[in-house]
């Protein structure tokens, strides 16, 4: 089951640098958290696998979920598809938050290849997996 996320949770998260991802192995236990870059567009919070859709957590993630710390924020969190008709916005987005690390490692989740690795970040409404 989802919820939404508070005002103060996405401006915590939108406004923080890095996310940190921990999904979760098949025994339920977590693994090591990984930081990614994470935009904040509207009321949703998205993330993008910077090495495509073969990358381990990104797979992960959308079988089992994961849990999340950002800006003071911890959440059990799910994944969906990301609109498509947001990937332009996403994109702006994460160009106007992260273009100081140039064109490499931005280039890396905003190329033309990044819609289908782009995630919806979803609280879970229960703090348990």
């Amino acid at each position: 089951m989802s919820a939404a996320w508070s005002e103060d949770e996405l401006r915590r998260i939108g406004d923080a640098h890095e996310l940190y991802i921990a999904t979760y192995r098949s025994d339920g236990t977590a693994r090591q958290p990984i930081p990614i870059w994470q935009v904040r567009v509207g009321d949703a919070i998205f993330v993008r696998s910077a090495h495509g859709p073969e990358n381990g957590w990104f797979r992960r993630a959308q079988s089992a979920g994961a849990r999340i710390e950002c800006g003071g924020v911890q959440r059990n969190v799910a994944f969906e598809p990301a609109p498509a008709a947001l990937a332009d916005e996403i994109t702006t987005t994460y160009h106007a938050k992260y273009d100081r690390y140039g064109p490499g490692p931005v280039g890396a989740v905003t190329g033309d290849d990044v819609l289908e690795t782009t995630l919806r970040v979803v609280p879970r409404a229960s703090e348990t997996k």
